[in-house]
Formats: C-alpha cells, sequence, structure tokens
C-alpha cells in the first residue's frame, strides 16, 4: 500500500503517539490498581491490628473481650463497606467470627499468613489479611480480615474500560488531526511542485512563493528560486552567446560574399586583384581566429581543465607574450616596465596563464594610446603570486565593468570601431582562470586607464 507524503507524516505520527499513549495509559492503570490494593491493605491492617488488642486467651480459646464491637455496623451487614473478621487457633479451629459472616467462614491458608491476597467467597471477591497471634513468642491462632473487593474490583474494572475505549478513538482522532495538520504543513510543497510544473525552458520567469516563516521550506523555496535564477541566466546568456557568434560570424561572411561579388563582375586591375584577395584573407582570418575563440570556450564549458598543467616562470611567460606583439609595441611607441619584486621564480600553469596574460596584455596594448606606457608588476604574497598589467588606455566606464568578462561584449564599442576584436578575449581568460583557480579583478577610470590583478596560486619558488 503505498501511501502519500501527508498519510505517511500522519502514520508515523499515530505509531510514535500509540506507543506513547500505550505506555502512559499502562502506567496509570497500573498505578490506580496498586494504589487501591494499597488502600485496602491499610484498611485491613489497621482493623486487624485493632481487634488483636481485643482478644484474650484463656487455656485453648481465644475470644473477644468486647463483643460489642460486633454491633458495629460494618461487622453485622454486607451491603455497606462489610469487614469480616474471624479467629482461628493455631489447629486451624475457628474460636469466633463476626455477625456478617452468617453461615460463612474466611478460608485460612497457612503458607499466606501475614500476607494479603485475594479468595473469593461463595457469593463475593475478597481481599483478606492473616495476622498471627502470639503469646510469650508462641503463636497461638490468627486473627483474619477480609473486605469485599466489588467496589475496589468496579473502580479498576471501570478504569481499565474507559482506557480501552478511549485508546482506539484518542488514536483515530489524532490520526485525522495529524493528516489535517500535515496537509497544512505542506501546502508550500505543494505550491513548489505546481509552480515548478508551470515552469519550462520558455517560461522561466515563475519563482516559488515564499512561506511567511522562515523554517526549512523557506530555505528550499529560496535555494529553488536562486537554482531557478541560475538556470535563466545560463539560457539567457546562452541565448544571447549564439545571437551574438551568427552576428559576428555573418558580418565577415557578407563582405567577403560582397568582395567577391565584386571581383567577378567585370574584369579589374592585377593590384585590385591583390587588394580584395588580401581583404579577403584577412576575413577569413579573423573568422578562424573567433571560430578557434568559440570552440575554446566550448571546451572550457564542457571541461574546466583542458591541457595538462604544466609549470612555467611567470616572468618568461610574460616576456614571451610581449616578444611576440614587439611591433604593435614599437608601432605606437608603447613604453612598457616590467617589475618583478623578488618573484622571478614564480611558477605558474603554462597553458592557462598563457591564455589569461595573452588576452589582457593584448588588450592594454590595443587599448592604449600612442606614447603611452603599460605596466607590469609582479610580487609574491601570503602564498600567491599578484602580477597587476595596469594601461592609460580609455578605460571602462563603472556600470560595464560587471559585463566585462560576458562573450561578445565590448564597452562603448562604436567609439573604437578602428581596434579589432569580438569580444572573446577576457571570456577565456576568465574561464581559464577559474580552472586553475587563479582570480581577477579590474579597476578603471575611464579616460585615465584600466588595471588588471591577477592572482595565481603559488606553485614553486626556484632559489
Amino acid at each position: 500500500m503505498k501511501l502519500n507524503f501527508k498519510n505517511r507524516i500522519a502514520l508515523y505520527y499515530i505509531v510514535a503517539t500509540a506507543i506513547i499513549a500505550a505506555i502512559a495509559f499502562l502506567t496509570v492503570f497500573v498505578i490506580v490498581e496498586n494504589t487501591v490494593y494499597s488502600n485496602l491493605d491499610k484498611d485491613l491492617s489497621y482493623e486487624a491490628r485493632k481487634h488483636t488488642k481485643e482478644i484474650q486467651i484463656k487455656n485453648d480459646s481465644i475470644l473477644f473481650i468486647n463483643k460489642a464491637e460486633w454491633e458495629e455496623r460494618e461487622h453485622r451487614e454486607v451491603q455497606v463497606n462489610p469487614v469480616f473478621i474471624q479467629l482461628i487457633d493455631n489447629q486451624g479451629r475457628i474460636m469466633d467470627k463476626s455477625p456478617n459472616l452468617k453461615e460463612q467462614q474466611l478460608p485460612f491458608q497457612l503458607d499466606k499468613a501475614a500476607d494479603h491476597f485475594n479468595l473469593r467467597m461463595t457469593d463475593r471477591a475478597i481481599r483478606q489479611a492473616q495476622i498471627p497471634i502470639e503469646r510469650n513468642g508462641k503463636v497461638e491462632g490468627y486473627i483474619l480480615a477480609a473486605m469485599s473487593l466489588e467496589a475496589s474490583n468496579m473502580v479498576i474494572r471501570n478504569l481499565r474500560n474507559t482506557l480501552l475505549i478511549s485508546y482506539p478513538i484518542l488514536l483515530i482522532g489524532l490520526f485525522f488531526i495529524s493528516s489535517y495538520l500535515a496537509g497544512r504543513s505542506i501546502i508550500p510543497i505543494q505550491t513548489i511542485i505546481n509552480t515548478t510544473n508551470n515552469i519550462t525552458k520558455n517560461n522561466l520567469n515563475e519563482r516559488v512563493p515564499l512561506p511567511q516563516n522562515k523554517d526549512e521550506l523557506f530555505e528550499l523555496s529560496s535555494a529553488i528560486n536562486e537554482l531557478l535564477e541560475r538556470i535563466q541566466n545560463a539560457i539567457q546568456r546562452e541565448r544571447q552567446f549564439t545571437s551574438d557568434a551568427s552576428h559576428e560570424l555573418r558580418t565577415p561572411l557578407a563582405a567577403l560574399r560582397g568582395t567577391l561579388e565584386i571581383l567577378i563582375r567585370k574584369p579589374r586591375a592585377q593590384n585590385e586583384y591583390e587588394e580584395k584577395v588580401k581583404y579577403g584573407l584577412s576575413e577569413i582570418d579573423r573568422m578562424t581566429n573567433m571560430v578557434e575563440q568559440l570552440l575554446l570556450l566550448a571546451r572550457f564549458d564542457v571541461n574546466h581543465k583542458i591541457e595538462t598543467q604544466e609549470s612555467t616562470l611567470l616572468i618568461t611567460q610574460i616576456d614571451e607574450i610581449l616578444t611576440r606583439y614587439q611591433s604593435q609595441i614599437n608601432s605606437k611607441g608603447i613604453k612598457v616596465s616590467l617589475n618583478s619584486d623578488q618573484a622571478e621564480n614564480s611558477l605558474v600553469p603554462k597553458y592557462y596563464a598563457h591564455l589569461i596574460l595573452d588576452n589582457i596584455i593584448n588588450n592594454a596594448i590595443k587599448y592604449a594610446p600612442e606614447q603611452s606606457k603599460i605596466k607590469i608588476d609582479i610580487r609574491s604574497e601570503e602564498g600567491s603570486t599578484i602580477c597587476r598589467i595596469s594601461d592609460n588606455g580609455l578605460g571602462i566606464k563603472e556600470e560595464d565593468l560587471q559585463h566585462l568578462f560576458n562573450p561578445f561584449f565590448r564597452s562603448e564599442a562604436l567609439n573604437h570601431k578602428h581596434i579589432a576584436g569580438v569580444g572573446l578575449g577576457l571570456s577565456i581568460a576568465k574561464k581559464a582562470a577559474e580552472a586553475i583557480e587563479a582570480k581577477i579583478s579590474v579597476t578603471s577610470k575611464p579616460n585615465e586607464g584600466t588595471a588588471f590583478i591577477l592572482h595565481f596560486k603559488q606553485i614553486l619558488s626556484i632559489t
């Protein structure tokens, strides 16, 4: 039998309650029963010892001194709280008994002397006590005292029946109450289910309503909303990425197509053909570079760690990159200063460090004005190597900094169309940094320049 979550909660609650209630009811019953018998035993002992003081032993006979005691109501009648008294000698012979016994007699059981125990007379259940009568250390006989158990048994029987009847009623009532409360408590869960069922790939705007109480359900709803937010952002980035990629690829393809169409319209001079072919080749190179960058980003999304982490000196990596861009540096008259601050021997992962540094240094060179400066400072600090690359370029608006590492994002692209690029370099640098647990931070002011601060985990220092 399959139970839903609400009924399972109710069932677990009922099982636990049933066990606790059974223990509680049994405890109450045992305590009441023991209390009833204990009070009865006290009364029996009191009656027996009271009459023991009124006994006289003559020769072999045991007699009551004051027979007027038998005139008390409890000794004469059997209808209202009767007390039965009987005297026997050490041979078990009856010496005397209370009038309410009439033709009956109390049974004597030698093995239960001085104990309290239950017996049954002809027409009723009784509780009996046997007290020895001693003289000079010798048992001369016994006084038997008994009381009716009818009233006590009725109390115990009524209590038992009440508990047995109320037990299932209690459990049934608690089941419905707990089912109702469980149903109320899982309303937020049902709301979550209904909301998530309404969410599709094309409809990610819905969010789970947050419960008023900040409990586990509140945390669950918040976590689901955060997950939906991340999924929505990821899908939006994917759509934007696809749109930007298709646009960036269509532009050079359209330009290349237009160039080829111009070439075949009519015969041209040799130099015109060469010029158009060179332009076409540059567009092909641009597309090739873009496709390679797109593939690299896709590989990072599938698997953060692409290459084995071969280490290299950070300063050597920077020197190689500066050497490769030396012609651009010279053509713009840029001065590059490199300060290592005793961190010349710091190692970094070769493949990833190259992706990060190449894109950032390339951007610094592209956006730095002519006759400006680029500063590269390297230092060691608390188990990490910090590399700061700053320029005196165009700078970046503060509102654009949060989008800087998004694919195809270019700050104020319309103001510097002459600067080549598609906006993928910093995205690749960010992915590469995440792959090696490096950190990239940016500070920038428009018309003053930009500084990229890289934090590499220190691998090893060569002394």
